[in-house]
């Protein structure tokens, strides 16, 4: 979770996760499905949310840029469910997204210095989080879950000792699935 304050407008019942699923749980559960991204002003939600207001501005190419890195990393997620890693289509998904962006390294008088530059503005929040969703796999592909709740889509990483965390929030998903089962096993 990160320590950044959610943006009040932001509707999504997920928040906080790190910025990779954060850019996930922009699609939440609805009939239709919820999307934070289905406009700039959601755009511009998601970058107060994410903690990158003063970084980033909200625009039609950055919105186009952050729809392409959700989809890559989505991709890539359910990869990493289902496989324990990434096939060649989730890899050349975010590739394309991280090809327009580099980690420049430098001598500074502290000692090394890291500056992230992006091809374009609007590219900064996608190279972002699919940087992150590699950081992520690197703590292992098998901590990227989406929850268990048949009626959830949204996504978490599980930091629990064991792994073997199941719900985006126990209090809500996990609360239901319990309910369920305590209902067919009374009726049973």
């Amino acid at each position: 979770m990160t320590d950044v304050t959610p943006d009040p407008r932001d509707p999504r019942p997920l928040i906080g996760e790190p910025l990779a699923l954060d850019l996930l749980n922009t699609r939440w559960a609805g009939l239709p499905v919820n999307d934070l991204l289905d406009g700039v002003e959601g755009y511009g939600i998601w970058i107060s949310s994410a903690g990158l207001g003063g970084r980033c501005t909200a625009d039609e190419a950055g919105l186009a840029a952050i729809r392409q890195a959700r989809e890559a990393i989505d991709r890539a997620a359910q990869d990493a469910r289902e496989q324990g890693e990434l096939g060649p289509a989730a890899r050349d998904g975010l590739d394309a997204v991280l090809a327009h962006g580099r980690i420049r390294r430098s001598a500074g008088p502290g000692g090394a210095e890291e500056r992230i530059e992006v091809d374009g503005p609007q590219w900064l929040a996608p190279w972002l989080a699919a940087d992150d969703f590699l950081a992520l796999l690197g703590q292992g592909a098998n901590r990227v879950k989406q929850c268990a709740h048949e009626a959830c889509i949204l996504h978490f990483f599980d930091a629990s000792q064991n792994g073997r965390r199941r719900w985006c929030r126990m209090a809500v998903c996990g609360n239901r699935a319990k309910a369920a089962r305590h209902y067919v096993k009374a009726r049973g």
